[in-house]
């Protein structure tokens, strides 16, 4: 039962990001079983109609996140089933994560993303790439790049503003 609300407290007044992710995480629980897809398939069409066409959030079933995801106005949000987000991670509207299509044709792996990420607002990150823990993602940004963890980065292209450095406060 805790993995249907393990985004719960990161989501705090945010009905919306509550709902989605609650019916999100319930359709990736679903998805773990043939048994449970075929005796739940009407729960899997609401999830998508209500979700995706009426909301505009593409959170596919088969994606994998870690706990503690927040999103802040979801609308327009497209997130392809092969990425992979770490823990704690913030996701905002307008926002684009994906593959994307080669020079040969065949398409690149996905994005995958770290811990405590935070997504700001129409940005789009496509390719074979890899952003690090504790990274800022401004708004805009358009990354096809790997970013190192503890940086802040704008941009299109995207550019490292900042890189924090970790050993500050030890």
């Amino acid at each position: 039962m805790s993995y249907l609300f393990q985004d719960w407290q990161s989501n705090r007044r945010n009905f919306k990001g509550r709902l989605v992710l609650f019916m999100f995480r319930l359709a990736s629980l679903i998805n773990r079983s043939m048994i449970a897809k075929v005796i739940c398939i009407l729960y899997l069409l609401f999830y998508r109609y209500a979700v995706e066409w009426c909301w505009c959030i593409e959170l596919p079933r088969k994606l994998k996140v870690g706990k503690g995801l927040m999103l802040f106005h979801g609308q327009a949000l497209v997130v392809n089933q092969g990425v992979i987000i770490g823990e704690n991670c913030t996701l905002r509207n307008s926002t684009t994560i994906g593959h994307k299509r080669q020079a040969d044709g065949t398409f690149s792996p996905c994005p995958r993303i770290g811990n405590n990420v935070d997504i700001g607002a129409n940005v789009v990150i496509i390719g074979d790439v890899e952003v690090g823990d504790n990274v800022i993602i401004g708004a805009g940004t358009v990354i096809t790049k790997s970013i190192p963890a503890n940086s802040v980065v704008v941009g299109n292209p995207a550019r490292i503003l900042e890189k924090k450095d970790t050993t500050e406060n030890i």
